[in-house]
């Protein structure tokens, strides 16, 4: 059984994901954020690593059948090649963009028309960077039967793009999982909670 919480105090004993509500980080894009996760720090700790793998492949289960695993570039490559391994089946990853030289591949490894492909991604924020990738598997002509991440910042206009695409997602845990057991560990301050319970729903919504 997938325990959020679990799976959320995993990542912060890694300091996979950090919690700064006093001096907030500044994304690529601009934003000014109370969380930076990073779950590439999963691949260091063996432990880790292996429990996530063994979850993100009980949660694959809910996606029915499928044949083979994508991962997203360039964080999802090494998550999703831990779960193809762990269920024996074929990998391939999507680019942010085509190689501008060589074959000028989007997709890397092999997809073929007919395909029933599951999507990893390390992270999901507003489901752009996932549902990219979403479409360049379908272009290439085969199903993505959904997408599968370790985290999501449970934004509502992720929710709305990934239901506008008509793609299914999960994820192994999310930020109100998270804060709440940031709450419980110390991490943070519970007079925090509601700044942090309130910024996801401001930047969720733009």
């Amino acid at each position: 059984m997938i325990t959020q919480a679990e799976v959320a105090e995993k990542l912060l004993q890694i300091k996979a994901i950090k919690l700064s509500p006093q001096n907030p980080f500044t994304w690529a894009s601009g934003i000014q954020s109370p969380i930076y996760c990073d779950n590439r720090l999963v691949l260091s700790f063996p432990e880790v690593r292996d429990y996530i793998k063994g979850k993100l492949a009980e949660a694959s289960a809910e996606f029915g059948d499928f044949n083979r695993v994508a991962g997203v570039a360039t964080a999802g490559i090494a998550h999703g090649m831990l779960l193809a391994d762990a269920l024996d089946k074929p990998f391939a990853y999507v680019r942010s963009k085509a190689k501008a030289h060589g074959r000028q591949n989007l997709i890397e490894g092999l997809l073929e028309a007919g395909d029933k492909v599951l999507v990893v991604e390390d992270l999901i924020s507003t489901g752009g960077s996932s549902l990219q990738a979403v479409q360049a598997i379908r272009d290439a002509g085969c199903t993505v039967v959904g997408v599968i991440a370790i985290f999501s910042y449970g934004f509502e206009r992720a929710d709305l793009a990934f239901k506008e695409a008509a793609c299914p997602y999960t994820t192994l845990s999310n930020y109100g999982a998270l804060i709440k057991k940031a709450v419980e560990m110390g991490y943070v301050e519970h007079s925090e909670l509601d700044m942090l319970t309130d910024w996801r729903q401001t930047v969720g919504k733009k």
